[in-house]
């Protein structure tokens, strides 16, 4: 038996046996960490920091209290994944994207409940100001880049020289 995360609704009947047969078909695989970390490619290990950091939170734990992954979890690994080797964002840097977007889910939630004018425009604002917050980290992030595409782009150009010193009409 497993422990799930806390429903966002109110209790429902309980099915009869045939809709149970049909939700326990339907109902999301939950992979253990071992699982879940083969499954996008990391280390058990890098799974539990990121866990320790705060970047993720399993979806249930078992009777044995194993931590037990669902697929938005996974999809959750494989964009901080992403972001860390793909991007070369630091972990501080990937808190910050995710709580930004942790933000501006309950945001989006407020802003449609609420029809008081001056609320709506202080969650937008706080909207803009995550936008704003992401565009200088990924603008950071591109200028980082780019020096290293120019200070290589100079070595190439260095290499290319000494090639035409030595005269060779051979092509490398």
């Amino acid at each position: 038996m497993t422990e799930t995360k806390a429903p966002n609704t109110a209790p429902h009947p309980a099915p009869s046996d045939a809709a149970t047969e049909g939700l326990e078909a339907a109902a999301p695989k939950l992979l253990r960490i071992q699982e879940a970390a083969a499954d996008v490619g990391l280390t058990t290990r890098s799974v539990r920091y990121y866990e320790e950091m705060g970047l993720l939170r399993p979806a249930a734990r078992s009777e044995g209290d194993y931590r037990l992954y669902d697929p938005t979890d996974l999809e959750r690994l494989r964009f901080i994944k992403g972001l860390r080797d793909d991007a070369g964002f630091s972990l501080a840097e990937i808190a910050q994207m995710l709580e930004d977007e942790a933000a501006r889910e309950r945001g989006h939630a407020a802003l449609h409940a609420s029809t008081d004018p001056a609320e709506r425009k202080r969650l937008l604002c706080e909207r803009l100001a995550s936008f704003e917050r992401q565009i200088e980290t990924l603008e950071r992030k591109i200028g980082r880049l780019q020096a290293m595409v120019d200070e290589t782009q100079g070595r190439r150009a260095r290499t290319v020289a000494r090639i035409a010193e030595i005269g060779s009409d051979e092509p490398c």
